[in-house]
């Protein structure tokens, strides 16, 4: 067994195929001599995920990303980035090759990335095969906040329902997250100021979530963030450090005096419940968060 395992560990670094391994926090843990080529990377760095895109974009090396702005792509990236169990996607980077990545996600958020070059495809198929992934991410992501919306949560929960049902002990939450009075600062601020407020909002929260999470709007000023492989305890204790994120954000420089909350209902998934049940059961919770003065979480066991 040794030996398999030496020779195999010997074939992953001599291998074209480029191949990397992030943890549950998304720190690059290991990669082979093909993969640090391609992101130019040090063999005993271990970055987070995050950290290396933003300086391979500084420095024009490894993925190329079409963005105007690097921070509203980034967002984006993440709100897709290990929510499924697999993933396939294409790549551009900024040697000319075409990559073919895989993302293989464990139940506990360590995650396998396989890349192979697919450069030779000839061009006029990459163009509608880009075109194809520019249309799928768009499709899934909210055109405002750039975070996940309602169609990709919504499939997440569906996910989080089936794995919950096919592997013995699987736990989730869901939490639903509405910014309370919300007409009131359309109404005063006008809907330009209303429209700041929700993307104040995703990017606070965003930091907040782990990568196995989904955090997404689902509608107006309704988000929903879903937690799996978590308890009521630990779900509850991860939207209390976003009601106190969101109470301390004065996101309107020319009022600095103004400031917004958000209410939350908790729920976690119960056995042979259907996403349209354990929904239902956040959302409740939400309305007595409302009912019971706003600016807090409720929970429904």
């Amino acid at each position: 067994m040794t030996q398999i395992s030496e020779r195999l560990a010997e074939l992953q670094e001599e291998s074209v195929v480029l191949i990397a391994l992030y943890d549950q926090d998304d720190r690059l843990r290991y990669a082979n001599a093909a993969f640090r080529s391609t992101f130019a990377l040090e063999p005993d760095e271990c970055p987070f995920w995050a950290e290396l895109m933003r300086r391979n974009t500084s420095a024009g090396k490894g993925t190329i990303i079409r963005a105007a702005d690097f921070d509203t792509w980034l967002v984006s990236a993440q709100s897709r980035r290990g929510k499924l169990p697999f993933r396939a996607f294409e790549t551009d980077v900024a040697d000319g090759r075409w990559l073919w990545m895989t993302e293989t996600v464990q139940s506990d958020g360590w995650m396998l990335c396989i890349a192979s070059d697919i450069t030779h495809l000839k061009a006029s198929e990459r163009d509608v095969r880009q075109d194809r992934d520019f249309a799928l991410k768009a499709s899934q992501t909210d055109e405002l906040t750039s975070i996940s919306n309602r169609r990709f949560m919504m499939a997440a929960l569906e996910s989080l329902v089936q794995r919950q049902a096919s592997v013995e002990a699987a736990r989730g939450c869901i939490c639903i997250i509405d910014l309370d009075f919300f007409k009131r600062i359309n109404d005063l601020y006008g809907h330009q100021t209303g429209d700041d407020v929700l993307i104040d909002f995703a990017r606070r929260v965003h930091p907040l979530v782990r990568r196995r999470d989904s955090f997404g709007r689902i509608g107006g000023e309704e988000f929903m963030l879903i937690l799996p492989d978590t308890v009521l305890t630990q779900g509850a204790a991860i939207i209390d450090r976003v009601l106190s994120a969101v109470r301390g954000a004065r996101p309107i420089r020319s009022v600095p005096a103004f400031s917004y909350t958000c209410s939350a209902g908790l729920a976690e998934l119960h056995a042979g419940e259907t996403a349209r049940e354990v929904y239902a059961r956040a959302d409740e919770a939400l309305y007595h968060a409302k009912q019971s003065g706003r600016d807090r979480l409720r929970i429904v066991a």
